[in-house]
This record gives C-alpha cells, structure tokens and sequence, in this order.
C-alpha cells in the first residue's frame, strides 16, 4: 500500500506534531532528546524553530523525515503530515513522501551533492525517480529551476561540478534540487549559517520568494532570531528538549512571555547598544545534559524568576498567553513577571581611554604566485590576496575588519602574525617594521605580545592533553616563570581571568562545551601578556548567549590589560556594539575606514551599503533598506579593471565617462578622518539615506 495524502483538506495544518518524545539509546542509558514536543503548520505558513546548539532543533526535523539513525527513536507523539502519522508509516510508504512531497536542506551544502556527478544530472534525478519524468524533460526542468534560484548563466551551471561553484551557488543549486519536484513542505536546517551575510540576504529572499511562488510549506531551523523573522510567520522558541514559547514572530518579539526567550533577546547586540552604557547580559550557568536536567522546568537554575518549591514543583505544561494569535508559554509565572521591567544585573562600565598608536601598516601588498597547470606546469599566476592596506591602531582600542570571504581579512591576519610575509609595505609594531619576519625568525617578545584567537575552539586545543597542561606549555614557550609553581600559578590566574573554575585545569579538551574552549584559546592567547590580539571570527561558530559572554570577556580583559583588539568579524551586529572603528575590505582593498559611527551613517562606500543591509536585525522597529547584491566577490586572481567593486556596484551610473571600469578610486578623505575608496562625488555621496532606521514605537 502506498501512501496517499490526496484526501488532505487544505484549511487543515500540513504538519502538526504533537507531544513528541525522541530518545536515543546508547549501551550505557537512554538519552531524552526532545520532550513533549507540539507544533503547528499550516498550509503556505513559515514556521522558525530557534533555540541553542543541543536543544533539540535538529532532531525535531530529522524526526519528520523519520531519519533518526540506528539509535534515534520516536518514543511517544505523533507527526501528522497533511493528516496522516509518519512515525506508523513503513520504509515504502515514506519513500512516497521524502523528497517528493517533504523535501529538507542542510547546513553544509556540499553534504547534500555528489561530487563526481554535474549539478544537472543530480537535479534531473529528483523527477525522474519521484516521478518517473524522461530524461530529456528532467534536464529542461533542472534548467528552468536553475534561472528560478537566480544563478548566472543556467546552461554553463548544469553542465558544471559542484566543486566548480562558490558556495553560495551551491547553496542555491542545493535549494533548486529540494524544489524540483514541487514539494509541499520544505524543511531548512541553518542554510545559510556557513555563507557571508550579503550571499544570505540573496538566499533569504529566494527562499522566501520561492515559497511564495510555489505554495510551500516552511519548518525553518536558525539560531539567528533576525533571520527568522526575515523568513517566518511563526516561531517556536526551544529550550533542551522542549518548546518553552510559541507564537506569531512579531508577537514573541514584542510581547516575549517566556524568560529565556527575554533572555536570548538581551543577549543579542540590537541597533543602538552600547559596550559601555548597555553592555549584553550573556545567560548564567550552563546548559543541561539530556540526562541531567533538573526537576520542573528545566530553565530553572539560570532563570531570573525561579521560585523554589513552584518552578521546580513538578513538569510543567504549556498555558495559552490570552489575547494572542495561538501564543503559549511554557511558564508557571509568565502572567505575574513584568516584562517591560529594566534588567536587574546591567552595569554599566566606563569607556577605557585609547591610548597612543602601537601599529601601523603602510601600503602593505600581499601577493601569491600560483600555478594553473594541474601538477604544478602551466602558467603562473599572481593572487592579489591584499591591495596597498594602510592602518594604524591604537592602545586599547578595538579596530573591527569586515568584509565577505576571499577579501584578504584572514591573509592580513596571517601576516601580521608572522606566518605569511608581505610582498612589499611595512608593518610598524612598537617602532619595529617585523614586515619581511617570519614568525621563527622573530623574538620571543616579539611572539607573546600579538597573539591570535580563532574561529573554531575545536581545532585549537591538544584534544590529549588538559587544559591547564596546554596554557602552561604557552608559558614555557614564553619563558615565562623561573620555576614550574610560578606557571601553574599564573595558569590557574588565567583561568580566573577568563572566568573558567580553577578545576577546569585537570579536564580535557572533550569534556568542555564550545565557549569553554573558545575561553582556553583566549587564556592561552593572554598567557605571554598580549598586547595586540588577533580575533579572527572568534564568536562565530558559538550560540548567541555564549557570544554575549565571550565579546563580554574580550572587553573586560581589554580593558584591564589595555590590549589593542583586531576583531575580524563579518557580523555586523557584533562588530556595531563593540567596535571603536572599523575598516572594510572588499577583493584586497580597505574601501572604507573610519569610527563606528561614520561607518554606520551615511555616506556610506556603496559595498558597505550593501553589508549593512543585508544584516539581518532581530528588532521589529527597526527598518531596513533591503540591497541585495548580485554575483560573488570576483577572483583575486582575475580581479575587474579599475574599481575592484564596479561589477556589483549599484551607484555606477552616477559616475561619468566610464571612470569606474578604467581607475582604482583614490581615497577620499571625508569628515572627521572618514576614509572612502570610491570614484563618487562629494555631491553625490551627500544624497544616500540611511540603510537602518530605528522607528518610532
């Protein structure tokens, strides 16, 4: 028997989820993954699934696709899909609904495509084996939905490698390949989080924009609330394992009534957030292991309102908010809290001085000579990774780069670093040009005093070695100490720095969650004195509650040791709260430098513009000027005559005579020090409008 879902009435939800329980079994016990797990959708509506890393978010869409793996199990509820319970259905019937009718996008495009296979022969199998489309027809359809993602080009696309698009493309051809055979829900889990933010702004409206066209159905997992409500009608807000709040997007933004939604809100930098004034409450404490969670309501011992003896009485159900459009919380106090109330622990700190200037680049070139033969032979190539670079930063200050991958923010990293040499220019650290110095040619002094965070806190750490070994190896490598007690001594001080329990010396990189870690890779980067730290997207691949804490830690440190910080970010929220200034780049060249201030007002370089637009803002009365850029950032190896931004530019038309395909801009040196690289007037920059507008309430 095959299933059939033709009977389904339209005014019914397509998918409704009812008290779902998933557990997964280990030798050991078995672990509660979601509980008592309900959600609606109805037909053409978009529903956000937002929550932590761990709490449960994934596994809710794997269930609906019935894709659990050998240890995940449906152990209580139901998923009716256009009426019909997919957790009683056999392999056979769901072959029916998986892709044809339910159709799911992943985190990691390349995940979702063969390798070996053109992007038109794998999107020409999905009719052909739901079906039973000819080949000849498939492909002419594979075409047609290429055009409809938006992609240069649909005839040289299809007839193209996965490993020969940019990742956004494969994103793109990723989308097309779920929509190929029309279906009526599509589930998205974080498709966008791996993409710059202008690539997002282009697949979020596609998205969008494609549902709209072809009546689909929307489960959209993010932990990025603005991008849920760029996409979403409703929100399901998930708390380790259960749905803590649900309800229109506007509504919880406006009217939250659960604590860890108001939680996750004033962890997340908004426009207009000061370091100083309004610094980010991160949430305390730490969040619970399947198989501890705590009695009652498992957001209890980080909760503001937890009451003893009531919050942790007994399980606690979720109750209807009145007077909203099917809003629930999953709170005993929600009606007796005053949301509106100022947050109790909120203290404001006072600005830290800027001190003199302790760096500074001038006309530094970064160039790389590559082969194009496939075994080294053909013709060499010059990579033009970073164009005449010229900054200065001071004592203290906070200086973010911004910019899209492949703009040469990580390769400036490395130079200054001393892992790369420049090609030419010079690099001036405490009146010392270290320029042409590779790192093990340069002094021990030279080597503590700029250090580097990473991105990612799981490939920075010894995972065979403890913590408190790995931050003593940094001072034995920085000579710091005369004997083994000094160093443990200055280790255990570095962990109270970096507000890590002083027993956290004896455990392994394992037994640590990703801010933890991401907290030893900054002891560690403070552990020879550091005075110029390099953060190249060091919150980037952490939840929003641990970001909070860690940007708040970068800054508390910052201001006790007076460090200069190179934030390298392509968050834009994150760099408009805690930066001082700002440089943009764009193909190897600074367009735009100024104050956090000037470079968030107009006039802006028209590539900032763009940036700025595209940044997705989790605030209901804020308005944004939508700019979505089309095309990639072009090849360094290859960049565009002239302006190295003409190919995307929107303002192009305003400059005469063909100006910007002829001649690099010179820099124009604004108001206050505001530094622009762009061929447009004066008279012509005057006119922009601002791209955020924060409205009145």
């Amino acid at each position: 028997m095959t299933a059939t879902t033709a009977d389904w009435d339209p005014s019914k939800p397509i998918l409704e989820i009812s008290n779902l329980s998933i557990s997964f079994f280990t030798r050991l016990r078995e672990i509660p993954a979601v509980m008592d797990f309900s959600c609606t959708v109805m037909a053409g509506e978009a529903m956000g699934l937002v929550g932590e890393s761990g709490c449960g978010k994934s596994t809710v869409a794997l269930a609906v696709m019935r894709d659990l793996g050998k240890n995940g199990r449906i152990v209580g509820g139901s998923i009716r899909f256009k009426g019909r319970d997919l957790t009683t259905m056999d392999e056979e019937q769901l072959r029916h609904i998986r892709g044809s009718e339910i159709a799911m996008i992943y985190q990691e495009p390349m995940a979702s495509l063969n390798p070996a296979m053109k992007i038109g022969a794998q999107l020409a199998e999905v009719p052909m084996i739901h079906q039973g489309m000819s080949q000849g027809e498939a492909w002419k359809l594979a075409r047609q939905i290429v055009a409809d993602v938006r992609l240069p080009d649909p005839d040289r696309i299809i007839n193209a490698y996965p490993h020969q698009l940019s990742g956004g493309q494969q994103q793109r051809i990723v989308i097309a390949m779920a929509l190929m055979s029309k279906p009526a829900l599509l589930i998205l889990d974080e498709p966008t989080t791996a993409l710059d933010v202008t690539v997002e702004a282009g697949i979020v409206d596609l998205v969008k924009e494609l549902g709209e066209k072809y009546g689909t159905s929307m489960l959209f997992i993010s932990h990025n609330l603005g991008l849920v409500m760029d996409v979403c009608d409703r929100l399901c807000v998930m708390y380790s394992g259960e749905a803590v709040e649900t309800g229109a997007v506007v509504e919880v933004f406006d009217k939250m009534r659960h604590p860890y939604t108001q939680a996750l809100f004033r962890s997340i930098p908004l426009p207009g957030a000061d370091k100083n004034a309004r610094p980010l409450i991160s949430i305390p404490g730490n969040f619970p292991l399947p198989h501890e969670r705590p009695k009652g309501c498992n957001f209890g011992p980080r909760c503001d309102y937890f009451e003893d003896g009531r919050c942790n009485a007994g399980d606690v159900p979720m109750s209807r908010v009145p007077d909203g459009d099917r809003h629930e919380s999953r709170c005993v106090k929600w009606s007796e809290v005053d949301w509106t109330a100022p947050p109790k622990k909120r203290q404001v700190k006072e600005k830290a001085p800027i001190g003199p200037v302790i760096l500074k680049m001038e006309d530094l070139k970064k160039y790389y000579s590559i082969s194009t033969g496939a075994f080294g032979g053909g013709e060499n190539k010059v990579v033009k990774a970073n164009e005449t670079l010229s900054f200065e930063a001071r004592e203290g200050e906070t200086l973010a780069i911004v910019g899209e991958s492949g703009c040469g923010k990580s390769t400036f990293a490395k130079v200054l670093m001393g892992l790369e040499t420049a090609t030419s220019g010079q690099i001036m650290l405490f009146d010392e040009n270290v320029q042409s110095t590779p790192i093990q040619k340069r002094n021990t002094d030279t080597v503590s005093s700029v250090q580097m965070v990473f991105q990612n806190p799981f490939d920075t750490l010894n995972p065979s070695m403890t913590v408190g070994r790995q931050i003593i190896r940094a001072l034995e490598i920085f000579k710091f100490g005369a004997t083994d007690e000094e160093r443990n001594n200055r280790m255990l001080e570095l962990l109270d720095l970096v507000k890590l329990p002083r027993a956290f010396a004896e455990r392994m990189p394992r037994q640590l969650s990703g801010g933890q870690k991401q907290r030893v890779g900054i002891a560690r980067a403070f552990a020879g004195g550091a005075k110029v730290v390099v953060a190249d997207e060091p919150v980037s691949a952490l939840d929003v509650s641990v970001q909070a804490a860690v940007t708040d830690l970068l800054m508390e440190i910052q201001r006790k040791n007076r460090t200069t910080l190179l934030f390298i970010s392509h968050d834009l929220s994150i760099v408009r709260y805690l930066s001082d200034r700002v440089m943009v780049m764009y193909l190897g060249h600074v367009v735009e430098m100024g104050t956090t201030d000037q470079v968030f007002q107009p006039p802006y370089h028209p590539y900032t513009e763009a940036l700025l637009s595209a940044v997705p803002i989790a605030d209901i009365h804020v308005q944004r000027k939508r700019i979505v850029l089309e095309g990639d950032i072009p090849s360094a190896m290859n960049p565009p005559p002239g302006c190295p931004f003409q190919t995307r530019c929107r303002w192009k038309s305003q400059v005469p005579d063909g100006l910007c395909d002829r001649e690099v801009p010179p820099v124009q040196e604004l108001e206050g020090g505001h530094q622009l690289k762009c061929h447009l007037s004066r008279e012509v920059l005057r006119t922009m409008e601002p791209v955020i507008k924060i409205a009145a309430e």
